[in-house]
């Protein structure tokens, strides 16, 4: 079970941000700070995977990283540019299902997040040296199911 299924999803609109101005591609400390593993198959191109063999590495005899993901100071092989300032990934269309299943997404409306997922994204920008993407952690419950409009950290 992915964590989009087995958390709720959290989508608003964030004060100071256009739809335009996605901010994973300023980013990219998720891609810089955690092991990104996955079932081998998913670099095997001859059984349907879309993770170039060439950016992937054993891990266990089932699983694969992203190179480069699994040391103490890791980086995808598959990450551009410079965390914090602007980044893509090489393969986006390709990636691996945990990239892919991450629960933080930019719509172009707001930001899409499980709980967990935007905690895990606070963890990677702080490693970094960067602030959380909100004041509070996520949107607290409001009594019409509705989620308040978060803030962008100052």
């Amino acid at each position: 079970m992915s964590a989009q299924e087995s958390q709720p999803l959290t989508m608003t609109p964030v004060a100071g941000l256009q739809p335009a101005s996605n901010p994973c591609l300023r980013c990219g400390a998720c891609c810089a700070h955690f092991r990104v593993s996955f079932y081998w198959t998913e670099a095997d191109p001859s059984r349907g995977g879309t993770v170039p063999p060439d950016l992937a590495e054993d891990l266990t005899p089932v699983l694969s990283c992203m190179k480069g993901t699994n040391q103490a100071h890791p980086r995808c092989a598959a990450l551009i540019g410079e965390i914090g300032r602007g980044v893509r990934c090489a393969i986006y269309e390709g990636r691996p299902s945990p990239c892919r299943e991450f629960g933080v997404e930019w719509t172009g409306e707001g930001l899409r997040f499980t709980a967990e997922d935007l905690a895990r994204c606070t963890q990677a920008r702080a490693a970094w040296g960067l602030p959380p993407l909100f004041d509070q952690p996520y949107p607290l419950p409001q009594p019409d199911g509705a989620a308040p409009p978060l803030k962008r950290a100052s």
